[in-house]
C-alpha cells in the first residue's frame, strides 16, 4: 500500500546525478505552477479547504505551501551560488502552513507566485555550468547538499504535491472520470 504521505514515494536521487537526470528535473520545475493550476482549476473553492488526509493540510495549504517552499529553495540557490558553502535558513513549514496567508487566502495569489517565481528560477537553473551545479550549501538540520541534489529535490516536492491533490481529488469523486 502506498504511503498517504507521500503517495509517489520517498525521494531517491540517483549517485551520481548526471547532466540527463538535471536536465530532466529542470523540465519538471519549469511545467510545475502550469500543471498545478489546471489542477487547481479543476476544484471548487469549498474543496481547496479539505484535508489531504487525516491530520494533513488542505489543499489551499499545500498550494500556499509550495510557493513559501519553491521561494525558499531559490534563495537557497542563490546563496549557494555567491557564498562560500553558506549555512542556509531553515524554516518550520508546519508552523508557515498555519499562518492567515496559508489558511485563508486565494490559491490564485500563490499560483501567480509560483509562475512568476518559477519563470525566474528556470532561467537561473539553465544557464548554471557542472561547477555551479556541484556548489555546496549546508542545512541546519540534513547537513551538506549540492545545488544539483537540490533541483532534484524540488522537481520531487512538485511532483509530490500534485500527487497529493490529485488523489485527494480522485478520492472525493470531484474529477471527470473519477472513480
Amino acid at each position: 500500500m502506498t504511503d498517504p504521505r507521500r503517495p509517489i514515494g520517498p525521494l531517491e536521487l540517483p549517485d551520481p546525478i548526471r547532466a540527463s537526470d538535471v536536465a530532466r528535473w529542470i523540465d519538471e520545475i519549469e511545467e510545475l505552477p502550469s500543471n498545478l493550476r489546471l489542477l487547481a482549476s479543476q476544484l471548487e473553492d469549498d474543496q481547496l479547504d479539505v484535508r489531504y488526509r487525516e491530520g494533513g493540510w488542505t489543499v489551499r495549504q499545500i498550494v500556499h505551501h509550495m510557493a513559501d517552499s519553491h521561494l525558499n529553495a531559490f534563495i537557497r540557490v542563490k546563496w549557494a551560488l555567491t557564498e562560500e558553502n553558506p549555512v542556509i535558513k531553515d524554516y518550520d513549514d508546519r508552523m508557515w502552513a498555519e499562518l492567515p496567508d496559508s489558511t485563508g487566502a486565494c490559491i490564485g495569489l500563490s499560483l501567480d507566485m509560483l509562475d512568476t517565481l518559477h519563470a525566474r528560477w528556470i532561467e537561473l537553473l539553465v544557464a548554471l555550468t557542472p561547477t555551479d551545479l556541484a556548489s555546496p550549501f549546508q542545512h541546519p538540520e540534513s547537513g551538506p547538499t549540492r545545488i544539483d541534489a537540490t533541483i532534484g529535490l524540488y522537481a520531487w516536492h512538485g511532483r509530490h504535491h500534485l500527487a497529493q491533490i490529485s488523489a485527494l481529488a480522485h478520492r472525493q469523486g470531484w474529477m471527470a472520470g473519477a472513480s
